[in-house]
């Protein structure tokens, strides 16, 4: 009766031993799964910030394209008003020359005359030169404004370029919280694990002591 007693207590003690058995293995691949999710969490992590890093590539190229725009319009705009002002003195030119050919021919037809055409031409230099001053006055302002605008340009995109460096701060201190809380989770899940382990090692050792006992007696 007692050796019948003895083989249930050891069969008990085997089957425990089997069910440690599995719980350790269980744990083991608990915690390896746990390790392949966090792999997989740092790999989708790295690839979309590759992909925030390709939009901000793109957006400063986009940045530098406008750029280029402008000054090129801005260098047109200064090559169309310098031809502007070119025209505009060949036809002073021509116009004084005219007149010149007028006053020749007033004072030979007479003083008076000369007199009329030299006062008619001093009018009409009078009205160039203002003309001339205000389109320098107009070529100026238009000089002004298009360098306020490719400041203004310049500005808004340093601006949008700041706030996309700090988007990119922000994404970054967002992925090493979350690989920190991954680890935390990680080491507290290794934690439990090794407690349970050595508790059933505590168990199995008070069952094996049982069972010595048990056999002594």
């Amino acid at each position: 009766m007692q050796a019948q007693v003895e083989s249930e207590e050891l069969q008990a003690a085997l089957g425990e031993a089997r069910t440690l058995k599995e719980t350790v293995r269980a744990l083991r691949d608990a915690l390896e799964q746990a390790q392949v999710d966090k792999e997989h969490s740092v790999q989708d992590a790295v690839a979309e910030a590759h992909n925030e890093i390709g939009q901000l590539k793109a957006t400063a190229a986009a940045l530098r394209d406008s750029l280029e725009q402008a000054r090129i319009d801005r260098e047109k705009a200064v090559q169309l008003a310098v031809v502007a002002g070119a025209e505009e003195i060949s036809q002073l030119k021509a116009t004084s020359a005219a007149l010149r050919e007028a006053m020749e021919l007033q004072r030979i037809n007479g003083e008076k005359a000369v007199q009329q055409a030299v006062a008619a031409a001093h009018d009409e230099i009078v009205q160039l030169k203002r003309t001339v001053g205000t389109l320098r006055d107009e070529l100026e302002r238009a000089r002004i404004e298009k360098e306020q605008t490719m400041q203004s340009a310049i500005a808004a995109g340093h601006d949008e370029i700041r706030q996309l460096k700090a988007t990119a701060a922000s994404l970054r201190e967002a992925l090493e919280q979350a690989r920190l809380d991954a680890e935390t989770r990680i080491a507290a899940a290794v934690a439990g694990a090794n407690d349970e382990i050595r508790q059933l090692r505590e168990t199995v050792a008070s069952l094996r002591s049982a069972i010595e006992q048990a056999r002594v007696k």
